[in-house]
């Protein structure tokens, strides 16, 4: 299952993204965040020490959480800033920490933490604005890379087709 996460306002990306995931028959689920409650990490490790698996926040952020750890790949549709991710696409990045657990170990010659389920879930960045590519291409093959999972690339809201083209 595709998951795809709007942290924009703009529903004009998700409607063109609904046409090409019918076309394509794509088992995938849209969540819009516009009106949902996610408030950001808070940094407490609850979720690797006293309630593994599970953000001590209680908001909106649990059913996305959930999703997560059943989808095959997870795509955030964010703005930008600064030339990165805007507050609310990063923020979806940060509070999926409760997927790894505290543990780490080598893999090759870098540390990683070790994942609590044995799913994987593969992540793809679709946005809007004007980020540094190059950099949100790398930070997104290293996220990707420290939950064992695949970097699906980074795309522009202008290229909707490219990104549905790596969906499955």
């Amino acid at each position: 299952m595709v998951l795809i996460v709007n942290t924009t306002s703009d529903r004009s990306i998700t409607e063109e993204l609904k046409k090409q995931i019918d076309e394509k028959k794509i088992d995938a689920e849209i969540v819009e965040t516009d009106s949902m409650k996610i408030s950001p990490c808070i940094g407490c490790n609850y979720c690797w020490l006293k309630t593994p698996g599970e953000c001590s926040i209680r908001d909106d952020y649990e059913i996305i959480l959930k999703k997560i750890t059943r989808a095959g790949q997870l795509w955030v549709i964010s703005g930008t800033a600064l030339g990165f991710l805007d507050h609310k696409g990063k923020n979806i990045f940060d509070r999926i920490l409760p997927i790894a657990t505290m543990y780490l170990k080598f893999v090759g010659d870098q540390m990683r933490h070790v994942p609590r389920y044995d799913t994987r879930t593969d992540i793809g960045i679709i946005y809007t604005g004007d980020p540094e590519r190059e950099y949100l291409e790398e930070w997104t093959r290293r996220a990707a890379l420290n939950f064992e999972s695949s970097s699906l690339g980074v795309y522009a809201k202008d290229e909707i087709k490219e990104a549905v083209s790596c969906m499955c």
